[in-house]
């Protein structure tokens, strides 16, 4: 499956998220949705599919912050809200970088991509993100 194009097309599954706004984009995901599989997220791993990701689910909307402790690929850091908007995107985090990254405030979802996917699928603060993992009676992009 390709990283960009046909996203208003795919059906909604819990491994995959697509954003829509500047640009399209869809991920297979692994999801980390409790405190150890949040704590370890992409920790260690040599290299991540161009297409894939990691997103992390929160119980409710909160302030987070993440760091890259023994991560060894950049990663671009998108922050999304409980309705499915992009707060923030953090590009590029370095590799074995313990400054805390902030997401910013009422944070539901972060997707861990690859450095730079981002800015080059037009994913932006804005950007809409649609996932089954979102309260679907919130969601902006709900799954049809």
């Amino acid at each position: 499956m390709g990283i960009a194009g046909g996203a208003a097309a795919a059906e909604c599954r819990p491994d995959t998220v697509e954003f829509r706004g500047a640009g399209t984009a869809r991920f297979t995901v692994e999801v980390a949705d409790d405190a150890a599989e949040r704590a370890r997220g992409l920790m260690f791993r040599e290299s991540l599919p161009r297409s894939a990701g990691m997103l992390f689910v929160y119980d409710h909307a909160q302030s987070v912050s993440f760091w890259m402790r023994n991560t060894l690929i950049p990663l671009d850091m998108i922050f999304v809200d409980d309705t499915g908007i992009v707060r923030r995107v953090h590009e590029n985090a370095r590799p074995h970088d313990e400054t805390p990254i902030p997401g910013g405030d009422d944070i539901q979802m972060v997707i861990e991509v690859n450095g730079g996917l981002a800015r080059r699928l037009g994913i932006e603060e804005g950007s809409e993100m649609r996932s089954p993992a979102l309260d679907q009676s919130k969601a902006v992009w709900p799954c049809g």
